[in-house]
């Protein structure tokens, strides 16, 4: 049987969510994630996933911080009760937000957003630190990565080298009007000779369907498929309302989209998706290959961690065709 496009889900969700949802919930009897816990980052090492997760025990300042938690089947994940990553240097001090994990050469790298202020003062800047680690735990440094004053955000780097070149996918804000070609906030993907100096930007994918019209960002980093890199990244629309689409890339030059779907994969639909600290928001930050199957791990309403799931094939083969063949 074919499935086609219009028929997969009148609400916009083709990825499966996990019966367990919400995976993690908020610890009351930890209180620097007693309030939320979402927008997990996921690392899998072909047995365990690895898993850092954004957590908030305090509303006044919102300072997060991040938690760890593992997992041997992909959706039972067992939680430390100690921070795994907490605010230390003058550009962490008014929180650390929004991680991505993925692993280059086998070391591990952290790629998470700093601000400028307080978030309870309102209007903010963003820009992207970069941290290597060994066992989510301890870190290393290296600095901040994003271009200055481009308030930068959804910064993830690709799992290996291409043409000898570092890549990353990153959304700066500020990179709009005539000069950068784009009217709205999109995704650009830039490279280096090193992780913490990328150069030549270019414009990968900005907004064009009315549920991504307001801005795109990367979502976990891109994962290296028979067919191209597979890009998962979230889209917001006029009414804040955020939704997950897929793209894929060139395998040799990720700078070409091959596909893109133009409805989306998933969106909010479920009471932990539209109510929480922020309504209406389903935010991937994670995902990973176990077993064949493509496991997507998001933020529901800024509340709690998610987990949907596809069969990876067929879900090439939708971004590629628009149908699924079952």
């Amino acid at each position: 049987m074919v499935l086609k496009l219009d028929n997969i889900s009148q609400g916009g969700s083709m990825l499966e969510r996990h019966y367990k949802n919400p995976i993690l919930l908020p610890n009351k009897e930890t209180w620097w994630e007693s309030g939320a816990v979402f927008n997990p980052a996921v690392i899998y090492d072909g047995n365990k996933v690895h898993m850092l997760y954004r957590a908030i025990g305090e509303y006044k300042h919102y300072i997060s911080r991040f938690g760890y938690a593992c997992s041997t089947d992909g959706y039972n994940f067992e939680r430390k009760n100690e921070i795994a990553f907490r605010p230390t240097e003058e550009y962490e001090k008014y929180g650390i937000e929004d991680p991505r994990l993925v692993a280059i050469d086998n070391q591990v790298y952290i790629s998470y957003v700093v601000l400028s202020d307080y978030v309870a003062k309102g209007t903010i800047s963003s820009s992207t630190a970069l941290a290597t680690t060994n066992d989510f735990h301890n870190h290393i440094r290296l600095g901040i990565i994003s271009s200055k004053g481009s308030d930068n955000k959804d910064v993830v780097l690709f799992p290996q080298k291409i043409n000898q070149k570092y890549l990353v996918l990153h959304r700066p804000k500020n990179w709009i009007g005539s000069k950068f070609g784009v009217d709205r906030p999109s995704i650009w993907i830039a490279e280096g000779d090193s992780l913490s100096n990328f150069e030549k930007h270019t414009l990968l994918m900005k907004p064009e369907q009315d549920w991504e019209e307001l801005k795109v960002g990367s979502g976990p980093p891109p994962i290296k498929t028979e067919h191209g890199w597979l890009l998962i990244y979230h889209g917001v629309d006029k009414d804040l309302v955020y939704r997950a689409g897929a793209a894929l890339l060139d395998l040799n030059d990720p700078s070409k989209v091959i596909a893109r779907t133009k409805k989306p994969v998933l969106q909010p639909e479920e009471p932990y998706e539209k109510v929480g600290d922020v309504n209406n928001v389903v935010f991937p930050t994670g995902a990973c290959v176990i077993d064949g199957r493509l496991h997507v791990y998001y933020g529901g309403a800024d509340k709690v961690c998610c987990l949907a799931v596809i069969e990876l094939n067929a879900f090439l083969e939708y971004i590629l065709n628009g149908t699924i063949n079952n």
